[in-house]
């Protein structure tokens, strides 16, 4: 599930933010996670696609692509989307036979469609380095 994928996929990147220059390996990370490490590798895959994280083969572990203040959460959400698919799809075979099969998957791909550009547009205006300092804030509370 995609919201899964998310929130493992900021885990990491929060991980790699705050342990820089670290040798953070999938094991590591897995640790921190809660999860497998084959998990860990394969959404580590997909975040070194999206050009948001650097891995080194072998025992070299994984690192930040570029400034944890320059990476947004939608930029993590894109990643983890997988073939672009809308978050919120819609049933495919209403009956076209009346008039609610025939209208509603218009009218709820136009309401679901804006919600997740909403979505989008918050999780943009949210970076890597500020949930950072947010969590060192919860931290020292």
């Amino acid at each position: 599930m995609v919201a899964t994928r998310f929130a493992v996929a900021i885990h990491i990147l929060l991980l790699l933010a705050t342990e820089p220059g670290g040798q953070a390996t999938s094991g590591r990370l897995a640790d921190s996670v809660g999860t497998n490490p084959v998990v860990i590798r394969r959404l580590a895959g997909q975040l070194a696609r999206a050009g948001l994280i650097r891995i080194r083969r072998g025992p070299g572990g994984a690192e930040l692509a570029r400034p944890a203040a320059e990476i947004t959460l939608a930029e993590i959400w894109q990643a983890m989307r997988r073939n672009g698919l809308p978050l919120l799809p819609i049933h495919r075979a209403p009956n076209n036979g009346d008039a609610i099969g025939r209208g509603a998957p218009a009218l709820l791909r136009e309401v679901f469609d804006a919600a997740e550009a909403a979505l989008e547009s918050r999780l943009a205006g949210v970076t890597v380095a500020d949930l950072c300092r947010q969590l060192a804030a919860a931290q020292a509370t």
